[in-house]
């Protein structure tokens, strides 16, 4: 597996997916001039409370180059984004949480979007993180209606309108009783997906959710003067 990685690494040479010009270090999620950058979110910045969950953990603020790579990501298929976008989501959980999950699951698509789209944006990065975390991936939930994007919605009410009802529990899955989850999507913005998602969990008999999203829309002072932590430097998983 790794002689044909480093082939493909030949033939297609990674990108950062901020600024995409070819990586020096394959095995790096961000090239060092966008790591020293990027608006990252640390300490309490880095979390915001979502209701039905112990929070959500978002590495980075949802703007500038951040947004653009998401669009990539979600529009225009770049899938490969979903490995360097999991390492960054998976770091920050290890620098910020030390309670320990017993699986991490995601945020589904409708089928219409899958078929659409191709892939599962968060489910991709669901696999990434847990690889990293060492964690089992868990399918535990169906979304079984077509909804508006939440991005296309103005207001807190409008979005939590539209996420009511719209997820259901995987039929046939395994019992969810007493199970610590870490939830995955790509981006938080008002946190109703998120809820819809980890409440129909915890009535289905999880004990906990804590959530993890690749960036996080959230107007404050954490995304005006953004920092990334010296401890981060370079020491990027491999």
């Amino acid at each position: 597996m790794k002689l044909w990685t480093a082939a493909l690494d030949l033939l297609f040479p990674p990108k950062c997916p901020f600024c995409r010009k070819v990586l020096d270090a394959p095995q790096d999620p961000v090239c060092p001039a966008c790591q020293s950058s990027l608006p990252w979110l640390t300490g309490q910045y880095a979390l915001r409370p979502v209701e039905f969950t112990n929070g959500c953990l978002s590495p980075l603020a949802y703007r500038d180059s951040v947004r653009q790579a998401v669009h990539r990501y979600k529009f225009s298929g770049v899938r490969a984004y979903a490995r360097p976008f999991g390492v960054l989501m998976a770091q920050c959980v290890r620098d910020n949480l030390s309670q320990p999950f017993d699986a991490v699951t995601w945020v589904p698509l409708s089928r219409r979007r899958l078929q659409q789209r191709g892939y599962d944006q968060a489910k991709l990065l669901a696999r990434t993180v847990a690889a990293e975390l060492s964690l089992p991936l868990q399918a535990t939930l169906v979304k079984y209606r077509d909804t508006p994007a939440q991005s296309s919605l103005d207001s807190a009410a409008a979005r939590q309108a539209n996420t009511r009802g719209v997820y259901r529990l995987l039929p046939g899955g395994p019992s969810l009783k007493g199970q610590n989850f870490l939830l995955a999507d790509d981006v938080v913005t008002s946190g109703a997906t998120l809820s819809a998602c980890a409440g129909l969990l915890l009535q289905n008999g999880a004990q906990t959710v804590f959530c993890v999203t690749f960036a996080q829309a959230r107007p404050g002072p954490d995304v005006q003067n953004p920092n990334i932590p010296e401890r981060n430097a370079g020491k990027f998983k491999e």
